[in-house]
């Protein structure tokens, strides 16, 4: 019988399932206490002439020490059924080597030693040292803290007539109970009171076991290619702050945030404007505009008198031609700008056709260009329309090439 019951033990404790890593640990973590409880099967020793029987308690309190070692404090109280019907009573401390504590199924060996006590029925006590040494596994039950403890443990005595040993057989109970001292990721910070209990080798963490953003950007330090940045700023997932037109220039700061692609910008993040006219370089056509002067949308600074070149009319009629429309957009632009100035939308005409059809020809075509300006949102009381005909001619009306240049449209700055 007792080879039996050591070979199925030793059978137990050496063999550790297949899903040996699946949760909760039956075993106490590092830093616990536990209470244990079983009741076991004596096989007497042959001199003791007991029956051998169930008929022995096992109480223990331990301490897993760390990661291997458990220590355990424990009393065994028997009564034999013998002819001195005698009690015995052992209390001593035993050390476990334990093996795959992180799995639900954990083997142990151990060895202790302590004080045994023989109190027979009738007769004087007897005491002496009491030695021990086994084998042992815990395993989950219920999937929960509470585990299951087998055990086969030899113990010597000495408390009778000659050393005697005896082969216990265990099975019971074992509660874990206090605080853990177990830190699975080993930074610095126990599982029981570890917020983030994944957290990379060598990471500095905060007291709740998370990495540290010293910067509340929620990027973790370790990841922050911008570990100063302001408070409540947005970031990309380096921690830096978002720069979503690229120009160099952080959202936070940005006064211009829609920079055009590639375009060259300020410590503000705006388009340069080296001359100060309010158009930015990239297309200003008059770079070198004199200080205070007023400017088109291209920059150039608005003349007294102004022809527009590209608004032309189809052939003795009012309607314009395609293209003039986009010249009128611009000069709409720039009147935008200044609401203070007025301007008569002058019409002009080559020699060809009589005097007076001309002067109404050139007063339709500057209405014309008046009443699109006006769609384009420029105040009709802005605006002046004045048709002068044939009458102030710029080239020779001889020529092909100087009638082109008389038939014109001219804006004449009356206010500034």
């Amino acid at each position: 019988m007792r080879l039996i019951g050591i070979f199925v033990v030793l059978a137990a404790a050496l063999l550790v399932p297949a899903t040996a890593d699946a949760e909760p640990e039956p075993e106490p973590e590092p830093g616990q206490y536990y209470l244990s409880f079983s009741a076991a099967y004596a096989d007497y020793d042959e001199d003791r002439n007991a029956e051998d029987d169930v008929d022995l308690l096992q109480l223990g309190v331990g301490r897993a020490l760390n990661e291997r070692w458990n220590l355990e404090a424990i009393v065994q109280f028997a009564e034999t059924d013998n002819l001195a019907e005698e009690e015995h009573l052992g209390v001593g401390f035993d050390a476990q080597r334990v093996f795959a504590r992180s799995s639900w199924f954990s083997p142990y060996v151990h060895a202790g030693l302590g004080v045994f006590r023989i109190n027979p029925l009738l007769g004087s006590s007897d005491t002496g040292a009491m030695y021990s040494a086994g084998l042992g596994f815990y395993a989950d039950l219920f999937s929960s803290d509470v585990a299951l403890k087998g055990e086969w443990r030899h113990r010597w005595e000495t408390a009778s007539s000659s050393t005697l040993g005896d082969d216990l057989f265990s099975l019971g109970l074992q509660f874990p109970f206090g605080e853990s001292g177990k830190d699975s990721d080993g930074d610095g910070v126990k599982d029981t009171i570890d917020r983030c209990p994944n957290t990379p080798p060598g990471r500095q963490v905060d007291a709740s076991g998370c990495e540290l953003d010293s910067d509340g950007d929620g990027v973790t330090d370790f990841a922050d290619r911008c570990p100063d940045t302001p408070r409540g700023v947005t970031v990309d997932s380096r921690g830096c702050p978002l720069d979503s037109d690229g120009d160099g220039v952080s959202d936070d700061r940005d006064a211009c945030p829609n920079t055009v692609a590639g375009a060259a910008v300020d410590e503000r993040g705006c388009e340069l404007d080296s001359d100060g006219d309010g158009v930015v370089d990239r297309i200003d056509e008059c770079p070198n505009t004199r200080e205070g002067a007023q400017v088109d949308v291209r920059g150039c600074e608005i003349r007294e008198e102004i022809v527009l070149r590209g608004v032309n009319f189809e052939s003795n009629s009012d309607r314009l031609l395609p293209g003039a429309e986009r010249v009128l957009d611009d000069v709409a632009a720039s009147l935008g700008k200044y609401p203070g100035i007025r301007v008569e939308v002058g019409g002009h005409t080559d020699s060809d056709g009589a005097e007076a059809y001309n002067e109404g020809l050139s007063e339709r075509r500057a209405s014309t260009v008046r009443d699109y300006l006006e769609s384009k949102g420029i105040a009709r009381n802005r605006m002046t329309v004045r048709g002068y005909g044939e009458s102030q001619p710029i080239a020779d009306n001889a020529t092909a090439q100087g009638k082109a240049q008389n038939r014109r449209v001219v804006l004449r700055i009356l206010e500034r």
